[in-house]
């Protein structure tokens, strides 16, 4: 059974790198490719089935309830943001916008909070090198912000329904418990490294980043905000299957690392969504430290390229933000956090 399953993890990892159609239709590629996994493992039966069917509800019912919020409150924004402007200035608003988004994208979803920081980017009319640079950095902080609470992405879903169970008995408020010591500050400290990425206003719109009105009028639509909840739901069904069919490999092999291994080896999160590896990592075998080890990796190093993590895919899709723009920036960036949080974590944990 481990070969089948090898198989599947290496699908699971290189199929959407290595083909766009795949990645275009991540959500139902991972349902096939879970449910596979399952299947080779003899672990699909009724109670895993069940564990699928109820975990994503949470997360799934407030990306809907949000999403239509966002919809039914959008055409508010740009007054608000051009008022707020003209109070704070481009470069203390966009530190407060980066706090309060990376701080709350763990309750109103990360989903949410990136549609949010495009509205915002959009109107700001700087010149494009340093909205990229704040766009990168805003997407570090909402994706590390988003692992406070099961309701903030897929990958905070997923590891406190594989840790629901004895010895962690994980709950609502787990994650926040052991990671918030250690992500509320990095929100704070990427916050105020945006106060240093403010070149002057663009002379013309073609200069900065702005949100094409197809894009406007995609997130207008009931359709689309329905489409969300819909993937979010498919997207943590399959990463429950997933998690459950690669249990004997983590059992297996990835128990066996360090806590300060599983940080660095997480790296790989830059190129492969950070919520599969979790769901293909994380054991309640493990303790505390692999586990929060793992998961600041997972979050950290999903920030360095567009594929890693929600935050950088919606940003960039929407905002025509290229690969090699976004890892001119974000691979300094983010090797630059991670080495500083894994010096943290060896001197404080």
């Amino acid at each position: 059974m481990v070969p089948g399953r090898g198989v599947i993890l290496v699908a699971v990892l290189v199929l959407p790198f290595a083909f766009h159609r795949v990645e275009k239709n991540l959500e139902l590629f991972l349902f096939a490719m879970g449910l596979a996994a399952a299947l080779v493992g003899g672990a699909l039966d009724g109670a895993v089935v069940k564990q699928a069917l109820v975990h994503p509800l949470p997360i799934t019912v407030a990306v809907l309830v949000m999403g239509f919020v966002f919809k039914w409150g959008r055409h508010r924004l740009e007054p608000l943001i051009a008022f707020a402007l003209s109070r704070f200035g481009a470069r203390w608003l966009t530190f407060l916008v980066i706090l309060i988004l990376g701080s709350l994208s763990s309750v109103i979803t990360v989903i949410i909070a990136s549609l949010l920081l495009v509205e915002y980017v959009s109107a700001l009319g700087l010149k494009r090198k340093a909205e990229i640079q704040i766009v990168v950095t805003a997407c570090f902080a909402l994706g590390l912000g988003a692992g406070l609470t099961p309701l903030g992405e897929p990958l905070s879903t997923i590891a406190v329904s594989k840790l629901v169970g004895p010895p962690h008995h994980a709950d609502f408020w787990f994650l926040l418990k052991h990671l918030g010591p250690w992500i509320l500050p990095g929100v704070l400290g990427f916050a105020a490294l945006s106060l240093f990425f403010h070149e002057p206003k663009a002379v013309v719109a073609a200069e900065s980043l702005t949100e094409s009105a197809e894009e406007v009028r995609k997130d207008e639509s009931y359709r689309n905000v329905f489409m969300r909840a819909a993937k979010v739901f498919i997207f943590v069904v399959a990463l429950v299957f997933l998690g459950e069919g690669f249990k004997p490999l983590v059992d297996a092999y990835i128990l066996r690392l360090s806590p300060s291994a599983l940080y660095w080896v997480n790296t790989a999160s830059a190129l492969l969504d950070n919520a599969t590896l979790a769901a293909a990592e994380i054991s309640p075998a493990m303790n505390l430290g692999q586990v929060r080890d793992l998961l600041l990796g997972l979050l950290l190093a999903g920030g360095i390229l567009i594929p890693g993590n929600i935050p950088n895919i919606i940003a960039a899709s929407k905002l025509g933000v290229s690969m090699k723009e976004w890892a001119r920036f974000g691979i300094p960036l983010g090797l630059a956090s991670m080495a500083i949080y894994f010096v943290l974590l060896a001197l404080f944990s």
